[in-house]
C-alpha cells in the first residue's frame, strides 16, 4: 500500500480571522469542547464565548487536530461551519483523502501516541503544523477509504451509545431520590429536617503527609484528580505510599464513609465508600463523614449531592480566598429524615442499578476492545 506525508495530500489550513469582522452568532470550538474519540461538547458561539483574539476558519470539510497537548487526542470532525481556537489545527483534505479515513487514521491510539512524541514545549507542549504535515499515513484508493471509514463509524456510533447508557444511569439516580423523597431544601415533603451534625457520628480531616515518598506496594492515597463528577474514585490512578499502623489504624476509610472535596475546583463533591473497595486513605482536601446509624449512607450521600445543597455549597465555599467549605459547613447543611426503611429501599434499588450498569459497563469495555481491533486491522490492510 502507498504511503505518504500528510502535507502531500492535505492542506493545514491556518486562516486567521478577527472576531469583530464576524456575526456574533458564528460557532466557536475551542479545544474544551472537543472530547478525545472526537466528539464536540458544549457549543459556544463567539458571543457567549465572548472571543476577542484572531481564531482559525473551518468548515465542515476539515479535520480538526488540538495542537496543544495531542496526547490528549483533542480531534474532531465539525458538522459546520465557524471558527476555532489557534490551538487546533483546521486540515483541509484534497481529492485523494477521504476526511472520515483522516479523521479515524489521527485518532488511533498509537497515533495519538506518536503526535505526543513529537511536541515539544516543557510546560505546554504543542506539535508544528510542519511536523504534522510530516505524519506518514497509508493511501488505498479514495473507494477504499471511504469503506474503512465507514465500518468505523459504524463501530464508533455503537461507541456513542453504550456511553449514553451509561450517562443515563447517572441520572437515573437521581431521578429514583427525587420521586422518593423530593428536593431536600425546597420540597423535603412531609418529614423533620435536621442539621447534618445531627446525624454525624464522625467527622475527620484528612492527614497530610509531607515529602513523604510515594510507593509501589503502601496504601492507596485519594486526590482530589482522583474523584470524578458522578461521585467515583479512580482508584487504578491513585498513588501509593507507605503509612505507620497508627495512621492506617486512623485514616484508612472505611465501608459507609462518605468523602467530602472541601477545597480547590471540585469542591463539594463527594465518593462514598464500599465494601468492594480497596483500602486507601483521602488526603488533606478531604473530610471523611461517618453517619449514624438513622441514615443509610447511600441517601446521605444523595442528599449531599443534590443540586440545592450543591448550590448552598458553592455559595458558602466563595466566602472564602480560595474556595473552601469545610467542618462547620457541612455539618450546618439540612437533612430531611426520611423513614429508615424507605432509606433503605432507596439503597437497595442504587445496588440493584449499579449492578446493570456494571454489565453496562462491561459491554462497552469490549466494544472499546473491538474498536481498537478494527482500527488496528483498517490501516493494516486486514480489513
Amino acid at each position: 500500500m502507498t504511503t505518504v506525508e500528510l502535507q502531500e495530500i492535505a492542506t493545514i489550513e491556518r486562516q486567521g480571522v478577527d472576531p469583530a469582522g464576524l456575526e456574533s452568532s458564528t460557532p466557536y470550538i475551542g479545544l474544551e469542547h472537543i472530547e478525545r474519540g472526537g466528539r464536540i461538547i458544549g457549543g459556544q458561539t463567539l458571543a457567549s464565548a465572548d472571543v476577542t483574539s484572531t481564531k482559525y476558519i473551518f468548515t465542515d470539510r476539515h479535520v480538526l487536530f488540538g495542537k496543544l497537548r495531542p496526547n490528549l487526542g483533542k480531534i474532531a470532525r465539525p458538522s459546520g461551519h465557524g471558527v476555532c481556537s489557534t490551538d487546533i489545527l483546521p486540515i483541509l483534505p484534497g481529492p485523494l483523502l477521504d476526511r472520515g479515513y483522516l479523521f479515524h487514521y489521527l485518532n488511533q491510539p498509537k497515533m495519538v501516541d506518536f503526535a505526543a512524541s513529537q511536541a515539544t514545549g516543557a510546560n505546554l507542549p504543542r506539535l508544528s503544523p510542519k511536523t504534522l504535515g510530516t505524519f506518514q499515513l497509508p493511501l488505498p484508493p479514495i473507494a477504499e477509504q471511504r469503506r474503512i471509514a465507514a465500518i468505523l463509524d459504524q463501530a464508533d456510533a455503537l461507541r456513542a451509545k453504550r456511553h449514553k447508557t451509561l450517562t443515563a444511569f447517572d441520572s437515573l439516580a437521581s431521578s429514583i431520590f427525587y420521586d422518593m423523597f423530593g428536593d431536600p431544601v425546597l420540597n423535603p415533603k412531609a418529614w423533620k429536617v435536621v442539621r447534618f451534625e445531627d446525624q454525624i457520628k464522625t467527622m475527620q480531616y484528612g492527614p497530610r503527609f509531607y515529602n513523604e515518598p510515594y510507593s509501589a506496594h503502601g496504601i492507596r492515597i485519594v486526590r482530589i484528580t482522583d474523584l470524578d463528577k458522578h461521585g467515583r474514585l479512580d482508584f487504578d490512578s491513585m498513588p501509593r505510599m507507605e503509612v505507620s499502623d497508627v495512621d492506617h489504624q486512623k485514616f484508612c476509610l472505611r465501608p459507609g464513609d462518605i468523602v467530602f472535596a472541601r477545597t480547590g475546583a471540585t469542591v463539594g463533591k463527594l465518593a462514598l465508600i464500599r465494601a468492594k473497595d480497596p483500602p486507601c486513605i483521602a488526603g488533606a482536601y478531604f473530610i471523611r463523614v461517618q453517619l449514624r446509624d438513622e441514615v443509610e449512607p447511600d441517601y446521605g450521600a444523595a442528599v449531599l449531592r443534590s443540586p440545592t445543597i450543591q448550590s448552598i455549597i458553592e455559595s458558602g465555599s466563595r466566602q472564602s480566598a480560595q474556595q473552601n467549605f469545610s467542618g462547620p459547613g457541612v455539618r450546618a447543611l439540612p437533612l430531611p429524615l426520611p423513614p429508615l426503611e424507605l432509606q433503605r429501599q432507596f439503597s437497595a434499588t442504587l445496588a440493584a442499578l449499579e449492578g446493570r450498569r456494571t454489565l453496562a459497563l462491561e459491554a462497552k469495555a469490549a466494544v472499546e476492545e473491538l474498536f481498537v481491533s478494527l482500527q488496528s486491522r483498517a490501516f493494516s490492510g486486514e480489513l
